[in-house]
C-alpha cells in the first residue's frame, strides 16, 4: 500500500510502498481509508521540531485524522462490523488506569496517540483497536468525517462553559480556532472576537462567523476587547494559538471571574504573572487535551448531521493522496485551513 512515512530523523516525509497490516490482534480492526486530513501535529513531525524529536521514533507512518470502512476484524471485536463507516479517536487508552475506569479515557495515564506512538493514517489501510472507532451513518459527508477529530477538540474547548449570550475571545484562527468560531456562533455567543495575524486566516475567521477579527500587530488587543465589551472584557477566552503573547493578551482581556479554556500547545515553558492574570481576577482555567470519549463524538456527529455548524469554509483544500506535499506547504505558509487528502 502507499503510505506517507517519517523515514528518519530530520525534516520531511516520503511516500513509500509498505506492507498492508495483516497481524490483527483479537481486539483490532482493519480499516480501508478513503479520506485523511493534515493536522498541525503532522506539521511538527514534518518539520522535526523539539516536540517531534522527543516523541517520534522513525520509521513510522504519519497522520491521525481519517475516515474509512472496516474491512476486517479481529476475533474478539464486537463494537464494529465489516462494512461499517467509521472515523477514529486518536487517543488510545489502556482501559486499566484510574482515569480510564472513571470516565476520563482522554487523559489515560498510559495513553498512546495514533500517528505519534504507532503507525498512523496517511496510508491506504490502518489497524486500530475497536475501542477508538466511532461508527457514522452511511450518508455522513466523508470530508467532514475526516475532520471529526479536530472538530472534537474545538467542541471540548468550547463546551467547558455555556457560550450563549457570552462575549467570546478566540486567540488564533487556525482550523480549530475557526471551528470554535463556528461553534460559538451556532451556540448563541453574543460577540465573537478573534485575534489573528495571517491575512488568509483572518478571512477564514470572518467566514466562520467572527464578528470582529483583530490583528495584534496592528492594535492593542486588551484595549480593543474592552472597548467592544462595554469595558467589561471577554467572558470566555478560547486559546487556540499556542503563542505566549496571545495567551497573555487573552488573559488580560478576560473579565474578572471569566473563564479561560486553553487548547493551544506551546513550544516550551512560558512566563506570565499568574497573580494578576489568574488569581486576583478569580478566573477559571481549563487545560484541554483531546476529546471526551465519547461524549464529544456524539455532539460532533449530531452537529454535523443536522447541519447546525457550517464547516464548509474551513476545508479549503481537497487533494489527491499523491499531492500531499502541496497540502503540507500550503499549511506551513498559512495559506490553508483544513487540507483533506483523497486516498480512495
Amino acid at each position: 500500500m502507499k503510505a506517507i512515512v517519517k523515514e528518519k530523523p530530520g525534516k520531511g516525509f516520503k511516500m513509500r510502498d509498505v506492507p498492508v497490516p495483516d497481524d490483527l490482534a483479537p481486539n483490532e480492526a482493519l480499516v480501508k481509508i478513503n479520506k485523511a486530513s493534515i493536522c498541525g501535529t503532522d506539521l511538527h513531525i514534518y518539520e522535526w521540531n523539539e516536540w517531534a524529536q522527543q516523541n517520534i521514533k522513525p520509521p513510522q507512518i504519519a497522520g491521525h485524522e481519517f475516515t474509512g470502512k472496516v474491512i476486517k476484524t479481529g476475533s474478539n471485536v464486537s463494537l464494529v462490523s465489516t462494512g461499517d463507516v467509521v472515523t477514529s479517536e486518536t487517543h488510545i487508552p489502556c482501559r486499566k488506569c484510574i482515569q480510564c475506569k472513571t470516565g476520563r479515557m482522554h487523559v489515560c495515564k498510559n495513553l498512546e496517540i495514533l500517528g505519534v506512538h504507532r503507525d498512523g493514517a496517511f496510508a491506504e489501510y490502518i489497524k486500530v483497536p475497536e475501542t477508538v472507532l466511532w461508527k457514522l451513518p452511511e450518508d455522513f459527508p466523508k470530508k467532514y468525517a475526516s475532520i471529526m477529530e479536530p472538530f472534537g477538540n474545538a467542541i471540548h474547548t468550547c463546551f467547558v462553559e455555556n457560550l450563549a449570550g457570552k462575549n467570546v475571545l478566540i486567540t488564533g484562527a487556525g482550523p480549530i480556532g475557526c471551528m470554535a468560531t463556528a461553534i460559538a456562533k451556532a451556540t448563541g455567543a453574543a460577540k465573537i472576537i478573534v485575534t489573528e495575524i495571517m491575512e488568509y486566516r483572518k478571512k477564514l475567521a470572518k467566514q466562520s462567523g467572527a464578528d470582529y477579527v483583530l490583528d495584534p500587530t496592528e492594535t492593542d488587543i486588551t484595549s480593543s476587547v474592552k472597548q467592544l465589551t462595554n469595558d467589561n472584557g471577554a467572558d470566555i477566552l478560547l486559546e487556540m494559538s499556542g503563542n505566549e503573547n496571545a495567551l497573555i493578551q487573552g488573559l488580560e482581556s478576560l473579565t474578572n471571574g471569566g473563564t479561560a479554556s486553553i487548547l493551544g500547545v506551546f513550544p516550551g515553558k512560558i512566563t506570565f504573572d499568574i497573580n494578576s492574570l489568574v488569581i486576583f481576577k478569580g478566573i477559571k482555567l481549563y487545560g484541554i487535551t483531546g476529546r471526551k470519549m465519547f461524549e464529544t463524538w456524539q455532539i460532533a456527529t449530531e452537529l454535523i448531521k443536522n447541519k447546525r455548524v457550517d464547516l464548509s469554509s474551513i476545508i479549503t483544500h481537497e487533494l489527491k493522496f499523491e499531492d500531499w506535499e502541496k497540502g503540507i506547504k500550503n499549511m506551513l505558509d498559512g495559506k490553508a485551513g483544513k487540507v483533506v487528502l483523497d486516498i480512495e
